[in-house]
């Protein structure tokens, strides 16, 4: 099962990164973007690092020289990326491919080694949560949707009514794998609430616009008719499809304007687990800022979510591009709340 999510989040990996040659190795510095040759060599030295080279007693060289100075992501800033001395592309993904045959050969040796399958199944995730980023860097940039992507309309625009009462946020020791901003379980209280099934559309979101809204990234205006760039190409705007590319300062503007809210991350949780919600289509802003649960301490992977503790708003859901292991419910998100790249859009509570 782990061997084979490992083969599959690098067939993702080699799929999301097959077209991006070149000038596209490298491509334009923005701060919402890596260079996606940094972030293939990046994947590597993260599997690597938690999975051969963590190790009791002392620290184990890379199978890559220098690979520490030039794949960190925690020492690395973002800016210098683009001016590393990074291997070829051929290179690149040879240290890939042998980085994973050692892991898959050391999970057959060491089948019984916990410390080892945990560290594989974060790394797994990671591959996954950066085959996504890749994607959004395709859209981010124009470049042509290499998974073939399509978004599913929207149902019937209708509210769910919820009672509320006493619930669960978090994950229960002993389960399977979660990250440490999911632990531990805790009791919340919550009022009555109404949410809507089904996320905001594009025809929604438009009458906004057309009041004095700022209309999404990737819209435009030709002659009397609104377009949206999907990847590298312009179409006519979709009426039922969810909009996309709102970032939850503009999802709260439009909630102001419609006499809406945005739902807690506890709502949104509550509301998925009862089967009220449609979601799979975009990752879905939330109310909410990204705090620790109650007794919070770091996994071993330190820098995953403590640094950005205060400074991020939390998504929930899942996008089109994600993986369905990921596509839980209590899966914890997060971006800043001025983002808008990712395949992001929202839903809206009645207002108390």
């Amino acid at each position: 099962m782990l061997e084979r999510q490992l083969l599959e989040a690098r067939a993702r990996t080699d799929l999301m990164t097959g077209d991006l040659g070149g000038e596209r190795l490298l491509g334009p510095r923005l701060a919402i973007v890596n260079p996606p040759l940094w972030e293939i060599g990046h994947v590597g030295w993260f599997q690597e690092r938690w999975c051969l080279r963590t190790v009791r007693g002392g620290a184990v060289a890379s199978i890559l020289p220098e690979a520490d100075a030039l794949y960190d992501s925690s020492a690395v800033a973002h800016d210098r990326r683009w001016d590393l001395p990074l291997p070829t592309l051929a290179a690149t993904r040879a240290y890939l491919s042998g980085v994973l045959e050692r892991v898959l050969d050391r999970l057959a040796r060491e089948p019984e080694n916990a410390a080892l399958r945990y560290y594989a199944q974060l790394c797994v995730f990671h591959e996954d949560m950066h085959a996504e980023a890749f994607h959004y860097t395709h859209q981010t940039l124009g470049y042509g949707d290499p998974a073939g992507s399509a978004l599913i309309r929207a149902g019937p625009q209708a509210d769910v009514g919820l009672p509320g009462g006493r619930c669960t946020l978090g994950v229960q020791p002993g389960g399977a794998f979660a990250f440490d901003n999911e632990k531990w379980a805790h009791e919340i209280e919550l009022a009555p609430f109404r949410i809507a099934a089904e996320l905001v559309t594009n025809a929604e979101y438009l009458a906004y616009v057309e009041a004095g809204g700022t209309a999404p990234r990737y819209w435009r205006k030709a002659g009397q008719a609104w377009q949206q760039r999907r990847f590298e190409r312009w179409l006519a705007l979709a009426p039922q499809e969810p909009v996309l590319h709102v970032s939850a300062l503009e999802a709260q503007a439009y909630c102001r304007w419609a006499g809406r809210r945005l739902p807690s991350e506890a709502e949104w949780e509550f509301a998925a687990t009862r089967g009220a919600l449609h979601t799979g289509q975009a990752w879905e802003w939330t109310a909410s800022d990204f705090l620790p649960y109650p007794g919070f301490s770091p996994d071993p992977y330190e820098d995953y979510s403590r640094p950005w503790f205060g400074t991020q708003r939390v998504l929930r859901g899942a996008s089109f591009s994600t993986p369905a292991r990921l596509a839980r419910p209590g899966f914890r998100n997060f971006y800043a709340p001025e983002r808008a790249d990712m395949f992001c859009g929202f839903r809206t509570c009645a207002a108390r």
